[in-house]
């Protein structure tokens, strides 16, 4: 990679070394412990992978299987981190274009930071090579295919990550590009949705095309060698090379700083009431701080992209299981709907209103601790405006069912209201306690996190079912007595019990802010590394 690579990837290192000794040693021990858990079911998934494919007489089996295998690698590769708004660690050209690096050097490196959103599909990838390589009836150089594969999803990868930050850094298509970007990946849905079923179903039961990267790559696998394959898969890695370089060049041709400043001088915006309201409501510092928050937050492009796929795509995942041609109209699905999709905005604004509160305010959060202003009235004017905008996300998704003509009733919307509000005062509480024992600075100018997807679907599996676990219970309740009464008392006990786990958690955060203030301060401050991670 020659030695300003080495540089880049030594400058890294020490940035990250020295932010250990000031990192919480038990947020980190939580974080290393889901890490292990998400990574070590590929793992298992990968050595099944391996077992299978090591196996002699499953040639037949694995012919055909294989190619519908490494589609599904590909797109989960290239979707997933998109649907997870995650594009995991890149480089911060800003910070390395000063220096006189070769730009093929830094796109080398570019490709490379790209296995931070395929980890998962590697060490599939890698079982799936090592079982071709124990198989006595394939020829040793078959599994080599497979290393072409991953280069071929690295480069597609860089590329798309360029072309998809490029645009949402325009502020006047940010939203337009978003909703297309929804639209595509919901696009399978929607045709199952509208009786498609067995053309898609066709595409996968038919003999694949001879051609596509991921056919070819299978068959190479198998030992099927041919001067047509090899060179189909050279084609299609060498046209990831080309898209992959040309997006990189034309990123770093972008000047994201003129982009932000060109939308700045206009007038005042059109929701500027909504801005007020707090001030009707409740009174100074409180109404300041909530106005404050949904100001910046109705700014800040990343909260804006999860927001709009909250009940734009959250709609469309779950329209086919609920009003699927196989399924029922009286399903646990469709007949709650409304709470399904609110359950799932819910879940893709957690990152963004809930965890780490200050992630959007970095180094200005100090400014909390300089005024005579409690704590606690901080983390409640964000609380409340987190609240907030949770129930504008429950109307958007309400308004939109009914613009679609799906049935809405009185007793759904309020079915979706409590069992939100249920869930949302539980992660207020473990939210202010992470904000202030795990806190890190969150650049609210780009549309997507840099941490890894599979962490923060880690997370999700451990925190999320906690505050699940009421609403379970009320269902169960609904079920067992048959009676809408026993199902909104569940959740009026659940609701009172997060009441007061949300007042014990209010008195630690304020604690914990004032004997960890230095450590809180010093990690919002820091700026990223060469490699945002």
């Amino acid at each position: 990679m020659g030695n300003q690579a080495r540089a880049i990837v030594w400058a890294q290192w020490r940035t990250t070394r020295n932010h250990f000794p000031r990192s919480n040693k038990a947020a980190l021990a939580v974080n290393a412990l889901l890490t292990v858990i998400w990574y070590g079911g590929f793992a298992f998934l990968a050595g099944l992978a391996a077992i299978l494919l090591s196996n002699p007489d499953e040639l037949d089996f694995i012919h055909n299987v294989l190619p519908g295998a490494f589609l599904v690698c590909f797109l989960y590769w290239q979707l997933i981190p998109v649907l997870m708004a995650s594009l995991g660690s890149s480089l911060d050209i800003k910070k390395l274009l000063v220096y006189p690096i070769p730009t093929g050097q830094l796109f080398a490196l570019e490709v490379l930071l790209r296995i931070s959103t395929g980890v998962e599909m590697l060490l599939l990838l890698a079982g799936a090579g090592i079982g071709l390589l124990l198989n006595p009836r394939i020829p040793f150089w078959g599994p080599l295919a497979l290393l072409v594969f991953v280069v071929f999803n690295l480069l597609c990868s860089a590329g798309v990550r360029d072309l998809l930050v490029r645009l949402l850094a325009r502020k006047r298509i940010r939203e337009i590009v978003a909703l297309l970007v929804v639209l595509l990946a919901a696009l399978p849905q929607l045709l199952v949705f509208a009786g498609f079923q067995n053309r898609i179903k066709s595409l996968f039961t038919s003999p694949p095309s001879p051609f596509w990267p991921w056919t070819v790559t299978a068959r190479l696998a198998q030992g099927e060698a041919s001067f047509e394959k090899i060179g189909a898969l050279l084609m299609w890695t060498a046209a990831a090379y080309l898209f992959g370089r040309w997006q990189f060049e034309r990123s770093l041709a972008v000047d994201g700083a003129e982009l932000a400043a060109s939308s700045l001088g206009r007038k005042a915006s059109r929701i500027e009431w909504l801005y007020r309201l707090p001030g009707a409501l409740v009174p100074d510092p409180l109404a300041a701080l909530i106005e404050k928050e949904l100001r910046f937050l109705s700014r800040a492009p990343r909260f804006r992209l999860v927001f709009l796929m909250g009940f734009s795509f959250g709609l469309l995942i779950w329209a086919p299981i609920a009003f699927g041609q196989a399924s029922s109209q009286h399903s646990l699905v469709a007949e709650n709907y409304l709470t399904f999709v609110s359950v799932y905005a819910l879940l893709l604004l957690t990152d963004a209103l809930f965890w780490n509160c200050f992630g959007f305010d970095r180094s200005a959060a100090q400014i909390y601790f300089l005024v005579p202003l409690k704590m606690s009235t901080v983390l409640m004017g964000k609380n409340l405006a987190a609240a907030f905008i949770v129930f504008l996300e429950i109307a958007s998704i309400t308004v939109v069912c009914t613009l679609l003509r799906m049935s809405v009733t009185p007793r759904q919307v309020m079915e979706a209201l409590a069992v939100t509000c249920v869930i949302t005062i539980f992660l207020l509480a473990i939210g202010n306690l992470s904000s202030l024992y795990n806190p890190r600075s969150v650049n609210p100018a780009k549309s997507f996190r840099s941490a890894a997807s599979g962490k923060t679907q880690a997370a999700l599996m451990l925190t999320f079912p906690v505050a699940l676990m009421p609403v379970f219970l009320a269902y169960l309740a609904r079920y067992a007595f048959s009676s809408e009464w026993a199902f909104f008392g569940v959740l009026l006990a659940g609701l009172m019990l997060g009441a007061v786990f949300y007042s014990y958690s209010m008195g630690a955060a304020v604690k914990a802010a004032e004997l960890r203030k230095e450590q809180i301060m010093t990690v919002l401050g820091q700026g990223e590394g060469p490699i945002q991670s």
